[in-house]
């Protein structure tokens, strides 16, 4: 629980300076860390990532009255606008995910 805070917290403060990709480093440097299993790490991960996706999403939906993300689901043709949150935070999920996974899975493999 606390890594998956720690792990939303770094990639908020990064997203200021860097691009969205750079979720990955935080993510992949908290899997080899305090990686117990390859479950827990890609949990950590999908839910320290595509929580903070989540709000931040939210938080644009709000702060544009809605207008971005009904113009987004038009464009994709989706049938309601929260679908595209709920899309994005499965996005940035999973890539965190795969991140804290594979720093795990490094961790393992150079580790003796």
């Amino acid at each position: 629980m606390i890594s998956t805070l720690l792990l939303g917290l770094c990639a908020w403060l990064l997203s200021f300076i860097l691009p969205w990709w750079s979720l990955g480093i935080p993510a992949l440097l908290l899997g080899a860390i305090s990686g117990r299993t390859g479950w827990s790490s890609f949990y950590s991960g999908f839910l320290g990532i595509g929580g903070w996706w989540l709000v931040h999403s939210i938080y644009i939906h709000l702060a544009s009255g809605g207008i971005l993300t009904t113009r987004m689901s038009d464009l994709f043709g989706l049938p309601h606008p929260s679908l595209v949150i709920l899309i994005t935070m499965a996005a940035g999920g999973l890539a965190g995910g795969l991140s804290a996974l594979t720093g795990y899975l490094l961790n393992k493999t150079f580790s003796f």
